[in-house]
């Protein structure tokens, strides 16, 4: 465990006791980037809260870049590999609990979908029961599966950094080791997922991590979960990235819906 918790951002501002569900919310990048200024951390943050969800942002630990193993600390935080982002996030779970008697949701973009989803399977592992999950454009399989259909493929400049291939290189360098590859918390997808919670799934159209989050959601459905999927049409990977697309006002629309739906009468 490190030696003091990783840094949270509370939306709205204050760690003050909420009565509704309170979203705990991890960027992506990769497993070795981004922080809690980032449009996908920040900017969805505020419009969240703006919509009445109350929502905590996480700067867990980063991984090193690939192929970069000596690069150092970021922020005067040192970089690792699993299970430290993970100990991060459950640390603030729990933190979160202890303030909100409506449940903690947990969700994320992209690689930081996948460390919810893990953060989810630890939490009920741990006895706790997390009140749902979100996860935005996530991957969950430590292989990430092919697309057959070229139409929904990464494009642009993501056609080389998002190739199955690559991305599979960012998990072994996430993981560090085959058997931390090969751990249901590292990468749940493929592994039992039973009693896990409600959750939503917000995926891109062409983005080649769509077929590990459109199989991960058949994966719940088929554990019992109950699953709310969509695909956004004409979508690329990151939409929450950059607020000003119509899709980043879809997504937290969806999110901010999903979430409070349960609460409102």
């Amino acid at each position: 465990m490190p030696p003091t918790a990783a840094p949270l951002r509370w939306y709205p501002s204050g760690a003050r006791p909420t009565t509704g569900p309170t979203l705990l919310w991890l960027h992506g990048g990769g497993f070795f980037r981004g922080g809690l200024d980032q449009p996908e951390a920040h900017d969805v943050a505020r419009a969240l809260a703006r919509r009445g969800l109350a929502v905590v942002t996480v700067d867990y630990r980063l991984a090193p870049p690939p192929g970069l193993p000596w690069v150092g600390a970021r922020g005067g935080r040192p970089r690792g590999r699993f299970p430290l982002a993970l100990d991060d996030v459950l640390r603030a779970y729990h933190q979160v609990s202890a303030r909100t008697s409506g449940g903690v949701l947990l969700g994320g973009a992209s690689a930081g979908a996948c460390l919810a989803a893990g953060a989810t399977l630890r939490a009920l592992d741990e006895g706790a029961r997390p009140a749902g999950a979100v996860f935005a454009y996530g991957f969950f399989h430590a292989a990430h599966p092919r697309v057959p259909d070229a139409g929904r493929r990464s494009r642009g400049h993501r056609r080389l950094t998002h190739a199955p291939w690559a991305l599979d290189a960012a998990n072994r360098n996430y993981a560090g080791s085959r058997r931390a590859l090969s751990d249901r918390l590292t990468f749940p997808g493929g592994h039992d997922l039973d009693g896990f919670p409600r959750t939503l799934v917000v995926d891109a159209e062409h983005d080649d991590m769509s077929a590990s989050g459109g199989r991960f959601a058949a994966e719940l459905a088929a554990s019992g979960a109950a699953v709310e999927h969509h695909v956004l049409p004409g979508t690329n990977h990151a939409f929450l990235n950059r607020p000003r697309l119509d899709a980043f006002d879809v997504a937290v629309s969806l999110i901010a819906d999903w979430a409070c739906a349960p609460y409102s009468i």
